[in-house]
């Protein structure tokens, strides 16, 4: 049997142990913090996850979907807050039980650890920070080393050590395109009766073109919020340098969240700055090394599929597993091609969504065409899906996805009209989009 080390307990590396054990596999999982269950830390980035089809496809082939599902709470689409104080309310599907989940990472994270702990074949080393690797060991922070043999994989995110050693031995190493914009996460506590403050099934934007704030709800009845600003200029964290500052600036743009935001503009000021890079590696394996999960591909948040990207790549690598006969080298070296283009394009795609977002959500052009897109979904669904619907709800390749996506804007825009003509869009859906 081959020897399995994973390096990384987040998200993907627990998951995939799992995966792994159900096949027999022995998995061993190093992890740089102390156990999260037994200690009160934080399970890594806090922002928000939002849970969807590929993310649920994958956590249900764990058979772990039921002890997460009493932690999600229901989106069923974007609730914008205009300058004004206006709220308008824009669902993501035409399909009323189609849907994305907001659910705690911390509380994910624990129980991914569990079930892989109680599956028997998985042993979580706790506290062991990998430092360093050569051809011939891998040296933990505790002085510890292990040989460097049987499978590695590195699940140990956007600073992998893994994806280090693969670089080494790479022609174009990997890199990260830093975003310009920054996050800063807040908080907005219960209401005095124990209630939610927001629509408890939405995901709030404030959208300010050039910045913008959400919020996300909690089964704790608050809402983890997230300021998204640029790093620098005139409107940005570093031009906000006092209290008036801060007040002032929330003042003036987001008017009706101010009065709900839990010891604020202390909070502001205590909690971290948390930084945005999108990670670029065209090299996913290397001998007995691979890559999942923001190791491999780490993009920024705003079209929520991180977590939900980094749990399909599990099930691509089990497949090809199982397509393979348990041979290792044909399996890395063909999940790696596989998944490529797939990380590139859901990478591009979290970059534009984060412009739609921020900006174009409120904008009289982008609902026309939401709704244009809908029309044709309505009535074209095995051809017409839009991009979001795709790429939340459906197994659908993210490059695929990002390919049909483009022809479709291109067929609305031929539209270009109050009324959708049908019979034109029927001639150029069969002329350009073929049957999924």
């Amino acid at each position: 049997m081959d020897k399995i080390t994973i390096i990384g307990s987040g998200l993907a590396g627990p998951l995939l142990s799992i995966l792994l054990a159900q096949k027999g596999y022995q998995v061993h999982l190093y992890e740089k913090r102390v156990d999260p269950r037994i200690n009160d830390i934080s399970a890594g980035r806090s922002i928000n996850l939002a849970l969807s089809h590929r993310g649920i496809e994958a956590l249900k082939q764990a058979n772990v979907f039921e002890m997460v599902r009493s932690h999600l709470i229901p989106m069923k689409g974007r609730m914008i807050h205009t300058q004004n104080g206006e709220l308008d309310f824009q669902p993501y599907s035409i399909n009323p039980d189609e849907h994305i989940n907001s659910v705690s990472r911390a509380e994910l994270n624990k129980i991914l650890m569990t079930a892989a702990e109680n599956s028997g074949k998985v042993n979580i080393h706790f506290d062991e920070a990998l430092i360093a690797v050569d051809d011939e060991k891998l040296t933990f922070c505790t002085g510890k080393t292990i040989p460097n043999e049987g499978i590695m994989i590195g699940a140990d995110g956007a600073g992998s050590q893994i994806r280090k050693y693969i670089d080494g031995h790479s022609a174009t190493p990997s890199h990260a395109k830093p975003l310009g914009h920054a996050y800063k996460e807040l908080n907005i506590a219960p209401s005095d009766n124990g209630g939610f403050q927001l629509d408890a099934n939405s995901l709030h934007i404030w959208p300010r073109g050039e910045f913008m704030l959400i919020a996300l709800p909690n089964t704790d009845k608050t809402f983890t919020c997230t300021l998204f600003l640029p790093t620098s200029g005139d409107v940005s964290f570093k031009s906000l340098k006092t209290k008036e500052d801060v007040n002032d600036f929330f003042q003036s743009n987001f008017n009706d969240a101010l009065p709900l935001l839990e010891n604020f503009p202390q909070s502001f000021f205590h909690n971290t700055t948390g930084s945005l890079a999108t990670v670029y590696a065209d090299e996913w394996r290397y001998k007995n090394h691979c890559l999942v999960g923001d190791a491999a591909h780490a993009v920024v948040p705003f079209f929520g599929q991180g977590m939900n990207a980094s749990f399909e790549d599990c099930i691509v690598l089990m497949d090809f597993l199982e397509e393979h006969k348990r041979d290792w080298d044909n399996t890395l070296t063909d999940y790696a091609k596989h998944r490529k283009p797939d990380a590139d394009a859901i990478a591009q795609m979290a970059i534009e969504n984060y412009i739609e977002m921020r900006d174009s959500v409120a904008q009289p052009e982008y609902i026309h065409r939401r709704e244009t897109a809908n029309t044709l979904y309505k009535n074209f669904p095995t051809r017409f899906i839009p991009r979001y619907n795709m790429v939340s709800f459906t197994s659908i390749s993210y490059s695929q996805v990002y390919e049909r996506g483009e022809i479709q804007q291109n067929i609305i825009s031929t539209l270009n009209g109050e009324n959708v003509d049908l019979t034109l869009a029927e001639s150029l859906i069969n002329e350009k989009l073929p049957e999924i």
